[in-house]
């Protein structure tokens, strides 16, 4: 008598990306080949790598993530305008496992990156006020908390 119905799939096509399988091993395969080709390219010690790798991860997800609003698709008649990718992902819903996963991954970089610099400065410093940044950026506090533009647009 009852009919049971499949959740509504996330029709975002800037952020359905989120949800296929084998992500986050993708994920972590990319920062850890990064690492590799930093330490074999660049011939620094591996905490330097590391420390290349966690604010490079910083400053292409702080844009990407938390920056740019709206998506690159004209398909979804500017509903996205207002919200960063962040905000977009699972439409809003906080504390998801995504959400986890993408806050977890800066604060472990974070803590390999001070372990192999031996917690030394500047490295620690520009460690730690990196993680800072992205952490509270994903707090569920921030969602649609907006610093003014230069012309005062929000």
């Amino acid at each position: 008598m009852y009919v049971t119905r499949e959740a509504a799939k996330e029709m975002n096509k800037n952020t359905e990306w989120v949800d296929y399988p084998g992500l986050w091993s993708i994920y972590i395969f990319i920062l850890f080949f990064s690492w590799l080709l930093i330490l074999s390219l660049l011939g620094c010690s591996s905490g330097l790598a590391w420390t290349i790798v966690h604010l490079s991860h910083f400053i292409v997800t702080y844009h990407f993530f938390h920056w740019k609003k709206g998506t690159p698709f004209s398909e979804d008649q500017g509903i996205y305008n207002g919200l960063t990718w962040w905000e977009q992902i699972e439409n809003g819903q906080q504390l998801t496992r995504n959400r986890k996963f993408f806050t977890v991954v800066p604060v472990l970089l974070y803590l390999i990156a001070s372990h192999t610099t031996d917690y030394q400065n500047p490295m620690l410093f520009l460690n730690t006020l990196a993680v800072f940044v992205l952490v509270v950026a994903k707090f569920p506090r921030m969602h649609r908390v907006r610093i003014f533009g230069i012309n005062g647009e929000q």
